[in-house]
């Protein structure tokens, strides 16, 4: 078996201040191989983004505080443990990050060719002149029009897909080893969110890149994720390939999820919610976070005194075994 590009054990996550302490992420552990896709689901506030935020070292430290014994090796380093000046030379250059939102992320006062060309510039040495080249040839291959003529263009002047497409140039440009999408069709239409998607899978498929995709949406992962790890309340309650979770969802949240997927139904028929909300993680997680909002499986027999552990119930099928959720 091949050694994982991105091996994280026993991430947790907590947010120190003058209220107290929230518990965003609890033990959480995946791993990821080149060229693989990894779909990272759940509500907002799920611990999805803080998570790979930490990765990238981008949680203030203080308020964030991360447990000594988490670790995420990129190829064999911790990048936990990496003082900040060592992670730099990482971040943007072997390791990509595509924001929600991409009108906040793209700086308004820099025209795109710049934007794009920076990367080369910071982190290969590259003169202006020739990474202003390879910024022209990378908008053209994320399909960009007029790539020339729009390289000095100012992210106001380009549409929200438009925007997007220059954030999976400016992600890419650098040949990343791994690619994290944080929701990156977050605000765009269906159409347009395909194109997206799909524009993400061919450079992945040219270049070998391993991609986490943040989304809340259980849809997009289906056509394009080949594992799945479902999140809730900062930790994970199921992971398994993709075919394997979508056709034989175990865990009570995983499968209100799917539920929740608009479909194509009688007039009059009542789409599916799950009710309530995430716990607030102001204490340490005791018990099943989910049982409060269970109304699929068993709640009365959910676990309330013990976390329930993660087991494999199928190879590589991973589940929370709390005996009110399972199914």
């Amino acid at each position: 078996m091949n050694k994982a590009l991105l091996q994280v054990e026993h991430l947790s996550i907590e947010f120190r201040g003058r209220a107290g302490t929230s518990y965003a992420v609890t033990d959480v552990s995946f791993a990821i191989n080149a060229g693989e896709t990894l779909g990272i689901v759940g509500e907002s506030g799920s611990g999805k983004s803080v998570t790979c935020s930490a990765l990238m070292g981008l949680l203030p430290k203080p308020p964030a505080y991360i447990p000594p014994q988490a670790h995420a090796f990129f190829n064999g380093q911790d990048l936990l443990s990496m003082r900040e000046k060592e992670l730099a030379k990482l971040r943007g250059n072997r390791i990509s990050m595509i924001f929600q939102d991409p009108m906040t992320s793209l700086n308004p006062c820099i025209s795109i060719g710049d934007q794009v060309a920076e990367p080369l510039v910071i982190h290969q040495g590259m003169a202006w002149k020739e990474a202003r080249e390879h910024a022209v040839e990378e908008l053209a291959r994320v399909g960009i029009p007029e790539p020339h003529k729009r390289a000095k263009a100012y992210p106001h002047e380009f549409s929200g897909g438009m925007r997007q497409r220059v954030m999976i140039a400016m992600a890419l440009i650098t040949r990343p080893q791994l690619l994290i999408a944080d929701e990156p069709t977050t605000a765009l239409d269906v159409t347009v969110q395909k194109q997206v998607l799909d524009l993400l899978q061919a450079r992945q498929q040219e270049l070998g890149t391993a991609i986490i995709l943040i989304t809340h949406d259980l849809g997009v992962v289906r056509q394009y994720a080949h594992r799945i790890q479902v999140m809730y309340a900062g930790s994970i309650l199921e992971s398994a390939p993709a075919e394997e979770l979508l056709q034989h969802p175990r865990h009570a949240y995983t499968r209100a999820l799917l539920a929740s997927i608009p479909t194509p139904a009688a007039k009059g028929h009542k789409l599916q919610t799950i009710p309530g909300l995430p716990p607030t993680l102001r204490a340490p997680v005791c018990g099943c976070t989910f049982r409060e909002r269970n109304k699929i499986g068993r709640p009365e027999l959910c676990l309330t005194g013990s976390v329930p552990e993660l087991i494999e119930i199928a190879p590589s099928h991973f589940v929370r075994n709390c005996p009110g959720c399972l199914g």
